[in-house]
């Protein structure tokens, strides 16, 4: 099962510590009024993958009916190449995420915890579609039909993106240290 499991368990290890010993105020400060604090970082994760799981759902059960540019292969090919580098970790380039995606305003002391229980989910989801996975499978983006591409595709993008996540709260987390000083 590719490496998506080990490299979520990896993710999850360097949340945890890399922010496990931050306050609720710190895990929510923001450097500028537009910029996310490290706990919406967090948040936005779990809200952009969990909006995965009825697509996973509807595939292991035989229901997921493929838009019709999906069945185009150089189509599929594209969008998913074009997503996934567009969620590289490097983050020289700044994306806006859609609109359902937002983080919330985050108060919640437990955000680490909330995330470390969603990352054990998140790898159930990915695990169930093992038999899926090198089959071809195609789904589209859980925010816009018309955008498709493969299942390990779409694995590949969850775990690049934590990883630009990771580092974008990680930059929170150094301005933080720069503020306090």
């Amino acid at each position: 099962m590719k490496d998506w499991l080990s490299q979520l368990d990896q993710l999850t290890e360097q949340f945890v510590t890399t922010f496990g010993a931050l306050t609720a105020a710190q895990l929510n400060w923001k450097p500028a009024p537009q910029t996310w604090s490290i706990a919406q970082n967090i948040h936005h994760l779990i809200v952009v993958n969990e909006s995965y799981y009825p697509i996973l759902a509807s595939l292991r059960s035989g229901t997921y009916k493929t838009p019709f540019i999906g069945k185009v292969g150089f189509m599929v090919s594209l969008f998913g190449k074009v997503i996934l580098n567009s969620v590289k970790p490097d983050r020289k380039k700044k994306t806006k995420t859609f609109a359902i995606w937002e983080p919330t305003a985050i108060t919640s002391e437990d955000i680490l915890q909330q995330f470390e229980k969603h990352q054990s989910e998140l790898k159930q989801q990915i695990a169930a579609c093992e038999k899926l996975t090198g089959k071809g499978a195609v789904i589209s983006s859980p925010v816009n039909k018309n955008i498709v591409y493969k299942l390990e595709t779409a694995f590949d993008i969850i775990v690049s993106h934590e990883q630009r996540h990771l580092e974008q709260a990680k930059e929170v987390l150094q301005q933080l240290a720069k503020a306090n000083q």
